[in-house]
């Protein structure tokens, strides 16, 4: 049987789909699905996204500002997508959509948007290698170049990275300052 390593891997081999149908125990008393319910299915989602990338199991290690647009109310579906925009050393950066759909009349509607990060795990529990990753659409190429940025804003924010280190970041205000 031939083992050899995958070196990089397309955003569409991760791509994941997911459809929860928000039922009366999902909401809160204005009858929206509650936040907690929407971003913990959205962890799943996006973690399978990771999984299906790397092969291996992931961890959540961060979860961008996650805003909601409009509320996915009772009786609606809720249709998160997920796919992984960018490989690093041993993370990967996975862009959620999600869209609600009021089926009875055809709407549907976004929600929201969001970034989460995961770790790839050996068998010991220790973070290990993950396949590059090869941007194909323009989307997919836009999201893979500004992930270096937010991976750097998410480093900085942690205290994981001093913000004179953040060259990527830097180079936005510095472009700004240069072209006035």
């Amino acid at each position: 049987m031939n083992h050899t390593r995958v070196i990089s891997k397309k955003p569409s081999e991760s791509l994941t789909t997911m459809s929860e149908l928000v039922l009366p125990n999902d909401t809160n008393t204005l009858g929206n699905l509650m936040g907690g319910k929407l971003m913990h299915w959205m962890d799943i989602a996006a973690a399978l996204a990771a999984m299906r990338h790397c092969g291996c199991p992931v961890v959540t290690a961060s979860a961008d500002n996650i805003s909601f647009e409009n509320p996915v109310r009772l009786g609606n579906v809720v249709m998160i997508e997920a796919k992984v925009t960018r490989a690093f050393s041993t993370s990967m950066e996975v862009y959620l959509k999600v869209h609600g759909e009021d089926i009875p009349t055809q709407f549907k509607y976004l929600s929201n948007e969001a970034y989460m990060t995961f770790v790839a795990l050996d068998p010991n529990g220790r973070p290990r290698k993950v396949p590059e990753l090869t941007p194909e659409t323009e989307d997919e190429k836009h999201r893979f170049d500004g992930a270096l940025r937010r991976r750097q804003l998410r480093l900085v924010l942690s205290g994981r990275l001093k913000a004179n280190d953040a060259t990527e970041l830097k180079k936005l205000f510095i472009e700004d300052i240069v072209a006035k």
